[in-house]
């Protein structure tokens, strides 16, 4: 079973091996400095963010996702489905967000999505149950697994920034896409979480710096 990412200290020992297997990465990591672990609340509340911040900035996200919490109180299945669609849209939602969460927090309620054996899963059947959901794709579901459960052998393809960070460090002529990405970082499995973590840490460093 894959080890999960639980601490800066098991992080930091899957970035030292992940290096090993693939030293175009050492510059990389010799300039993000201090690698966040970026664990997030699991459950409903966990899925809630990462539904809400899919195709925006993260001051928007953050916004709409407070309004959220002002509105239920406690981000829990049963408070979600107790407000009307109006009252959880005004906080900011989409047609298609809303109702994403209303699916995923009726499928909780059903017995058909349980948070608490995704941890336990092999990775393929964790993504199969929650994609086998409507509204939850592949990004989401891996974002879910990658933050909110700690595995440590995920790096979510179809991510621009991971995909053009990628390109960046291995001096490809053109950003790869989901398919060439997956390719290319499946060598560095068992630690792609640690991967991902990092080019999205070396991606903000070169930003700040205004180099890329």
């Amino acid at each position: 079973m894959v080890e999960q990412i639980n601490n800066l200290k098991i992080l930091n020992r899957h970035l030292d091996e992940l290096i090993l297997l693939e030293p175009a990465l050492k510059t990389a990591r010799q300039m993000a400095g201090e690698v966040p672990l970026r664990r997030r609340a699991g459950g409903f509340e966990g899925m809630s963010a990462i539904i809400t911040s899919q195709l925006l900035s993260v001051a928007s996200a953050n916004a709409i996702h407070n309004r959220l919490i002002d509105l239920l109180g406690e981000l829990s299945a049963k408070n979600y489905l107790s407000f009307s669609e109006q009252e959880i849209r005004s906080c900011g939602y989409s047609m298609a967000k809303y109702n994403t969460m209303a699916v995923l927090a009726q499928a909780e309620l059903n017995n058909e999505l349980d948070y608490e054996i995704l941890d336990k899963l092999p990775i393929k059947e964790a993504m199969s149950h929650l994609t086998a959901l409507k509204g939850i794709g592949v990004w989401s579901a891996e974002i879910y697994l990658l933050f909110c459960v700690g595995h440590g052998d995920i790096f979510p393809s179809g991510d621009l920034v991971l995909q053009k960070m990628l390109g960046h460090i291995l001096e490809l002529e053109e950003k790869p896409d989901e398919k060439l990405t997956r390719k290319i970082t499946q060598k560095w499995s068992p630690y792609r979480g640690a991967a991902s973590r990092l080019l999205w840490r070396y991606f903000a460093v070169l930003k700040n710096k205004a180099t890329f």
